[in-house]
């Protein structure tokens, strides 16, 4: 019930984005560390997933094999997928043979997109393709992505929840942004708030590791 990519660009960002069905999605399946990596781990899901994947990676192993190492013991791996790009920007994809109606994957240099319960196998390579076509900074290449697998139908049902992250050398999420319920179109309200969050990102970024040098929040009494 989810369809994402996962992402490293030039600069050494790594995010993910991400878009399904159930509600609250970006707080179940997504898992980033600077310097390291991120794993999404998604389709009945089980979150303890991400980290394990995330540990391997922590410890010198390349995208494929610390999806291998994983995939290898874990009981009921079947039912999942797993999206991985590793601080190289090696990538890397587990699609269980129980996944979720029509589900598929692709890789690309620094991009692994996947999805189940999609309107068409062929999206996940679409999203790949519109991720290496985009440019400008890494949240917004993600966004086109998703905005790619959307146009091409996205999820067999409606969608109700969306997330946007990335981590880039700061030590947290530089951006962490979530739709985690809406009736509407929440690839469209994550875009809307992507284009509120964007201009601000790198002030908040400065705030946090030189409050000397910050700006100001231009709200009364902080000028």
């Amino acid at each position: 019930m989810t369809f994402s990519i996962v992402a490293r660009d030039a600069s050494g960002a790594v995010g993910s984005a991400i878009c399904s069905s159930s509600p609250a999605v970006a707080a179940r399946c997504v898992h980033l560390a600077d310097g390291v990596g991120g794993v999404n781990s998604q389709n009945v899901t089980d979150p303890r997933l991400g980290p394990a994947v995330l540990a391997g990676l922590r410890e010198g192993l390349a995208a494929q094999e610390a999806l291998h190492a994983i995939t290898a013991v874990t009981p009921n791996i079947e039912f999942r997928q797993l999206l991985v790009v590793d601080g190289h920007g090696r990538a890397a994809v587990y699609s269980g043979g129980r996944a979720l109606g029509v589900f598929g994957d692709a890789v690309g240099h620094g991009v692994v997109a996947g999805g189940n319960m999609l309107a068409s196998a062929a999206i996940p390579q679409l999203m790949v393709d519109a991720f290496a076509a985009a440019s400008g900074d890494l949240e917004v290449r993600l966004l086109a992505a998703m905005n790619a697998a959307i146009a091409a139908g996205g999820e067999a049902g409606p969608v109700h929840s969306a997330g946007l992250s990335v981590v880039r050398d700061a030590g947290w999420r530089v951006t962490d942004l979530r739709i985690d319920w809406t009736e509407g179109d929440p690839i469209a309200e994550l875009g809307a708030l992507l284009a509120v969050w964007l201009p601000q990102r790198d002030d908040y970024v400065t705030r946090g590791l030189d409050p000397t040098a910050a700006p100001s929040y231009g709200v009364p009494g902080d000028e």
